[in-house]
């Protein structure tokens, strides 16, 4: 499983809405709203304490489970979370109702772990290609992050790409597979001595063509005084 702690939160009906919503948040309570597929939005309002709690301990794609009435508790994913620009206050969150039986569409955080030995070797510079990538499994089964093993990076210009991802059984990764995840580039001196050399073999390509050319005007023009 990839939550181990069942996240919870309780919430109530919601007959505040507009602008009035001033008044809740004065009150210590947070507007937000319950929507999923076949289902009407539901206004709701949350403590503005336990949210922060669980905003705080839970990961985006970690289930929390709303208590609202007298219903069996809904399981959820955050979606929208709407922050006040200067405070960073949260001002409104969307909570998106889910079926645990269906599968979902979710983006899972990238997180390097190790040294590659091409790095304290050779100078090389682990460069990030993606920070994350788009899975496909059961809501429980969704992992908060996928860690990726870099100390297996022994050259430079070696990479890590998508495939060579490794995910729990009944996730399946939606991500074209051929994108770099992580690779160690070439010191920068290298790189500017590879440049360097570049372009001294583009200009001297070009010297020697221009050249060519010369010789083959200077050739025609003795053949028309002939």
């Amino acid at each position: 499983m990839a939550q181990a702690v069942r996240t919870e939160l309780n919430a109530a009906r919601r007959e505040v809405l507009g602008k009035k919503v001033g008044r809740l948040r004065r009150q210590g309570l947070t507007p937000a709203n319950i929507f999923g597929r076949g289902l009407n939005s539901v206004a709701v309002q949350v403590s503005s304490d336990e949210l922060r709690h669980v905003l705080h301990s839970a990961g985006r794609n970690e289930i929390v489970y709303l208590h609202l009435d007298a219903d069996e508790p809904r399981p959820t994913f955050v979606r929208d979370i709407q922050r006040h620009p200067i405070s960073d206050v949260v001002l409104h969150v969307d909570f998106l109702q889910i079926s645990l039986k269906e599968k979902v569409k979710l983006e899972v955080q990238l997180h390097l772990v190790g040294l590659p030995p091409a790095v304290d070797r050779y100078g090389g510079i682990l460069v990030h290609g993606l920070d994350r990538v788009t899975v496909e499994a059961l809501p429980t089964e969704v992992p908060s992050v996928i860690e990726v093993d870099v100390s297996g990076l022994e050259e430079i210009d070696q990479a890590l790409h998508v495939s060579d991802l490794r995910v729990p059984e009944g996730v399946t990764i939606l991500t074209d597979p051929e994108q770099v995840v992580a690779k160690v580039s070439p010191p920068a001196v290298v790189r500017e001595e590879e440049e360097e050399k570049a372009a001294a073999e583009a200009a001297a390509e070009a010297a020697a063509a221009a050249e060519e050319a010369g010789a083959a005007e200077e050739a025609g023009a003795a053949e028309a005084k002939e």
